[in-house]
């Protein structure tokens, strides 16, 4: 019975896996908090993390008619995130584990959202293709065991992620934050032929599973600001519906390629971004003339949540994977190599805050 904790951005989560089911599913959103500024503001997500952990655990452990003493591990996100929601989350599952005597394991956020797809669809075939797409990381991974071997990274976004370009454009058109959501209803009225945008790094040539989305926003930008030096304002549903199709074209296209070429014959898609109409609707047809399984996790899982850290800790505690010691830190930049996450606080840094204290007691 695994309890998992996600606090990387703005979402605090709590779930319990137990051998791959799903017991408990509990997310609390600090996101209204953060629209009027447009984006998401360090300080204040770590504050609301502050302030939801503890409904949040307890209306997962309520949910799936538990007491915390009948929890035998808690996993929990400790990297890449915001430094200040990862300590937060980090402390809290600390607690935890130390108040139920039971192992820690500390997780990669973005193995979390790949083990996201076996709480709906069972184990990961072996291999697979997987696409990661969400507001701060775009990657093509192929992925054996999840938490026994290496993951092998076949390509990553060179500027900003598939999610931030829509965020960005959605701001430059007069939509509300978060753009990816405001994005997808907004082209619901509009032509995606409309506007020929580019698709970034599809050219001959080209690294075939890097991405680069950073000049299709610049590109949106111009077509706006065009529109906008003339006196009128540019045709909202139409961009955003131009937009969503480059960029599903080009998630797509590369994730298919990647298939191809490593004679994969399932592709899951997981991430945010993951819960873009199109993206699923792109996905599924050209999965479907490839014949290649698509597999993409519920809406509720795509986004961040705790149910799919307790995944990859259910995953952990069952190969028998060494937990967490009990000085683990939070890495906000950490590298997505394996699964299970555990980097040390820094030794000078330690050694400094030892000092201080020495000085202070002998003052």
């Amino acid at each position: 019975m695994v309890l998992g904790i996600e606090s990387s951005c703005d979402e605090t989560g709590a779930g319990i896996v137990r051998d791959g089911r799903l017991l408990a599913h509990v997310v609390a959103s600090s996101m209204d908090e953060h629209a009027r500024f447009g984006g998401v503001v360090p300080e204040i997500a770590a504050r609301a993390h502050l302030h939801a952990f503890n409904p949040v655990v307890r209306q997962a452990l309520d949910q799936a008619g538990l007491r915390l003493n009948q929890i035998d591990a808690v996993a929990v996100t400790t990297g890449p995130g915001l430094s200040g929601a990862l300590q937060v989350g980090l402390a809290g599952a600390k607690t935890l584990a130390y108040a139920a005597g039971v192992p820690l394991y500390g997780v990669h956020h973005l193995a979390g959202h790949v083990a996201a797809d076996t709480l709906e669809h069972g184990p990961l075939p072996d291999p697979c293709v997987v696409l990661i797409v969400s507001g701060g990381h775009t990657s093509l991974l192929l992925v054996r065991d999840l938490v026994r071997e290496p993951i092998l990274h076949l390509g990553d976004t060179l500027d900003d992620a598939a999610g931030e370009c829509f965020d960005k454009v959605a701001r430059i058109l007069g939509l509300p934050y978060p753009g990816g959501p405001a994005i997808d209803r907004a082209a619901r009225d509009g032509d995606p032929k409309a506007v020929a945008f580019p698709r970034p790094l599809t050219r001959p040539g080209d690294d075939p599973y890097a991405f680069s989305f950073s000049g299709l926003k610049t590109a949106a930008a111009r077509w706006a600001e065009q529109h906008r030096q003339r006196g009128e304002e540019p045709p909202v549903a139409d961009g955003a519906a131009a937009l969503q199709e480059a960029v599903a074209d080009v998630l797509t296209r590369k994730a298919l390629a990647a298939c191809r070429d490593h004679g994969v014959k399932t592709l899951i898609v997981v991430g945010g971004v993951a819960a873009n109409s199109r993206v699923r609707a792109l996905a599924e047809r050209r999965c479907a003339s490839a014949g290649i399984e698509l597999r993409v996790p519920p809406m509720t899982l795509c986004t961040d949540n705790g149910a799919m850290i307790a995944a990859v800790g259910d995953l952990l505690v069952r190969s028998g994977a060494e937990p967490a010691p009990l000085n683990v830190s939070v890495d906000p930049s950490a590298p997505l190599e394996y699964a299970s996450l555990t980097p040390l606080p820094d030794r000078s840094t330690a050694d400094e805050g030892v000092r201080h204290a020495t000085i202070r007691q002998n003052r």
